[in-house]
């Protein structure tokens, strides 16, 4: 199982990549945005999951007293990213629905997504993964504060808190006590073992299966929104390149190693 699961993660770059490409081709054939919508959120789940499992749960309490990372990563994601939000939003177009639109990907970012992806890049997901609750509280405690800062009072009406809550427990609180639960099995029992090995080599495949069913749920619903895409992509573009650089610039900083501050630059 090992060596599938090396391989796997050798080739992931090209398996995402040809991910991406069946579902928007997959769109062209047979089109079922609704279908896959609904599907995006179990495959999501399962695929953090996998991912949790990998992650020694027992060792996650020796992360939260990293005060050194843990406080570059709060000032990165809740100081120095909204800075950076708040300059670009003076730039993007008065349509309110797109400046809402764009403020809540810059503003919330998929901290699951950036998990499964230190896992699998070798960086210490211990780390992240013990951040994460915290994370995804004081994103749903800030967003609303951040939004009547840089928008005005009338955004924050369009905000709802309950879906936030929904994310939280359903893709990561859920998989992570699931993901407890086998590695507690797994260390007691031979059966157990064998379950959590052959589900070590599917990180890689749930990752590339969500992929697959997001590109194939969005892809159909581009069209009538071309024009606002377009519109956007120029900021999306330039928070990937300064964001990562304000990431690492916190963690330098804070006097992080490298490995620390990159990341904290990927979490950003």
């Amino acid at each position: 199982m090992q060596r599938v699961r090396d391989l796997l993660e050798t080739r992931q770059v090209h398996i995402y990549f040809g991910s991406v490409v069946a579902g928007a081709v997959f769109t062209l054939i047979a089109p079922a945005t609704m279908a896959f919508e609904k599907a995006i959120n179990p495959a999501l789940a399962f695929m953090l999951f996998v991912t949790f499992l990998q992650v020694p749960l027992a060792d996650l309490g020796r992360a939260f007293t990293r005060w050194q990372f843990t406080s570059a990563l709060l000032a990165a994601n809740f100081v120095a990213i909204p800075l950076l939000v708040a300059a670009l939003a003076q730039l993007l177009p008065v349509d309110p629905l797109i400046r809402l639109g764009v403020l809540l990907v810059l503003l919330t970012p998929c901290i699951d997504y950036v998990v499964t992806f230190a896992h699998l890049g070798r960086a210490d997901a211990k780390l992240l993964l013990a951040a994460t609750p915290a994370l995804l509280l004081l994103q749903m405690a800030l967003l609303p504060v951040f939004l009547r800062l840089i928008l005005g009072d009338s955004a924050v009406e369009l905000v709802r808190a309950g879906p936030f809550f929904h994310a939280f427990l359903w893709l990561i609180a859920i998989p992570l006590v699931l993901a407890g639960l086998v590695q507690f099995w797994a260390a007691r029992a031979s059966l157990g073992a064998a379950v959590s090995s052959v589900l070590g080599v599917l990180p890689v495949p749930a990752t590339a299966f969500v992929l697959f069913v997001v590109v194939a749920a969005v892809v159909p619903q581009l069209q009538p929104a071309l024009d606002a895409v377009v519109v956007a992509v120029p900021f999306y573009v330039a928070f990937a390149v300064l964001a990562p650089l304000a990431g690492w610039g916190v963690g330098k900083a804070f006097g992080l190693k490298a490995e620390e501050a990159r990341e904290v630059a990927g979490l950003v």
